[in-house]
Order: C-alpha cells, then structure tokens, then sequence
C-alpha cells in the first residue's frame, strides 16, 4: 500500500514568518509617511496572500486604495530582500518531518505566500528537501480557500490518500472544499477557536504530529 501523502500549509505551520512580514510592511509604510503597525495587527492580516494583506493595511490606515498594486510590489521587493531574517521553523518541524520522510511519506507545501519567496524560505530555512513540490498564491489564477491549489500538490505527489497540515481558518475551508482530513496546528495564525475549525485531529507540539497522524491514518485504514 502506497503511503499517504502529507501537504503542509507554510507560514504559522511550518515556520514562524509574522516577524519578516512585519518589517516588509513597517518599511513600505516608512516609504509612503506612515507609522509601523505593531506585529499583532499585521499577524491578524496574515492567511490570504501578499495583496490581500496590503489591502488590509491599506484600508487600516487609511490610505489611498489605488496605490495597491504599487504598494503590493513595494511590500513585496522588501520581503524578498530579506524573508528568512527573522523567520524560524517551530520547534520540532525538523524532527518531524524528517520521521515523516524515512517513514516514506511524499510531502508538499501548499501557501498563498508568492511561490518564489516560498521557496526561496525553505531553502533558507534547510527545508527545501523535504518536497518535491511547492505551490503558491500565484502558481494557479485561484489562491486557497479555493481546493484548486491544494488540489495541484496532490497531483504532483502523483494522487492518492492525502491530509493536509496547517494552522488557520483558511487551511481549514481549503481542506473541508478539497475533502481532504485536516491536521490543525494551534500555536499558528488563527483567530477562530480550535473547536469551531472543522479537523480530523489537532496539535500544539510538532513532536506529537508523528504518533498523531500514525493514530488517524490507522483509523482511516491508510498509512
């Protein structure tokens, strides 16, 4: 029996990338007159992809909504010069995933983050070879919630029995319109509390998704 495969979501899953993302936006803002937001309110914009933050940001403070495409590329130029600055994996990613690959799992990202920071994170952070496949916000015309990208990792995996991992409201609309089980991590970006997220497990340590999602699959009668 083939195993299943794992698609991971990445920023508030994988990695911690609130304090990058933060200091993109403090510089655009710096750039256009205005004062930095603090880290909890631009966190709280994190989840729909690079131009969906910038709106909000735009539309908190009050600025011009035609500037979005310009301050979209902005903001954009100043993370891709330094994304990984501050960025760190949570605690035992590393370990874990590393048992998920001896263990024969295929395994993918699935982010709305721009597909070429994405991967340029990953190779920064060491974690580029654990997959072999990487989709973004702007690798289809759609962007999650929309199953459509979730959709394309599990075909690059080669198709097959999948759960997807990640943190947010987002991941979990993905997983639920693409019929896939979903794997909440609680320590990531979400708003909403965990008993109101449709999931087929939960977890605040990566340490415990291993002997977790070995549980759920033997449920399932996938491996």
């Amino acid at each position: 029996m083939s195993r299943t495969h794992l698609v991971f979501d990445l920023d508030g899953t994988l990695v911690d990338s609130a304090p990058d993302i933060h200091a993109a936006v403090a510089r655009m803002l710096a750039g256009e007159g205005k004062a930095p937001l603090d880290l909890a309110t631009v966190t709280s914009f994190i989840g729909l992809g690079l131009p969906n933050l910038v709106e909000r940001v735009i539309r908190h403070c009050g600025m011009d909504p035609s500037a979005h495409p310009r301050l979209v590329g902005i903001t954009l130029g100043h993370y891709n010069a330094a994304s990984s600055a501050l960025t760190r994996t949570y605690p035992g990613v590393v370990a874990a995933l590393t048992a998920f690959q001896q263990a024969g799992h295929q395994m993918a990202v699935c982010t709305n983050k721009p597909v070429a920071p994405a991967r340029a994170g990953l190779r920064d952070l060491g974690l580029e070879g654990f997959f072999s496949v990487v989709i973004g916000g702007d690798s289809l015309p759609v962007a999650k919630p929309d199953p459509a990208p979730l959709h394309a990792c599990i075909a690059g995996l080669g198709g097959g029995s999948t759960v997807y991992v990640g943190d947010s409201e987002v991941d979990a609309a993905t997983a639920l319109a693409a019929v896939v089980p979903f794997a909440l991590f609680t320590e990531g970006y979400r708003k909403t509390p965990v008993a109101d997220l449709p999931h087929a497990l939960a977890f605040s340590d990566f340490a415990s998704l291993p002997e977790a999602l070995a549980a759920l699959l033997r449920g399932t009668g996938a491996d």
